[in-house]
């Protein structure tokens, strides 16, 4: 895939998935009123929620320039995607997805949120083991392998993975 292409198709796939899951779902929830917390605790929740939008919006631009893919099922990258953030943890996608909608819950004084975050990231851990490791172990069999028992899921390393 052209880089051109893989960058639209990326742009596109942020737009629908993310974009649905951290902006459309939260509103839906929550209208974007605020509850009645102290200030400086919601303004907490800036940090994950713009820590967040910069590891996916990093991740996303990784697939296009790395993998010459998308993040999408549909279009998925020619080459395992090893670098930037994921030579720290494998999903930074979904660790980044949970971490700004538990910063909207904070900044919004929303416990309805927390509750989402948790039922949000619960389903990505089940699509991540049950769908995206058996088909990275098929596409890119050994090299993943390596990868993912060097490179936890969730939580990331202190230190790079400097294999790959």
């Amino acid at each position: 895939m052209r880089k051109e292409a893989a960058a639209l198709g990326t742009t596109v796939f942020l737009l629908v998935a993310p974009g649905s899951v951290v902006v459309l779902l939260p509103w839906w929830l929550t209208g974007w009123r605020a509850g009645d917390w102290w200030p400086p605790l919601r303004a907490l929740g800036l940090v994950p929620l713009a820590a967040g939008a910069v590891v996916l919006l990093s991740a996303y631009v990784r697939f296009v320039v790395e993998g010459l893919g998308t993040p999408a099922p549909v279009a998925p990258p020619e080459h395992l995607v090893v670098g930037g953030l994921y030579r720290y943890v494998r999903n930074p996608m979904y660790v980044a997805v949970v971490a700004a909608i538990a910063g909207q819950g904070l900044l919004l004084a929303r416990p309805v949120l927390f509750g989402y975050a948790a039922c949000a990231g619960s389903a990505m851990w089940a699509f991540a083991k049950w769908y995206e490791e058996p088909a990275l172990t098929r596409r890119f069999g050994a090299d993943y392998t390596r990868y993912r028992q060097a490179v936890p899921g969730w939580w990331p390393r202190l230190r790079p993975w400097r294999g790959g």
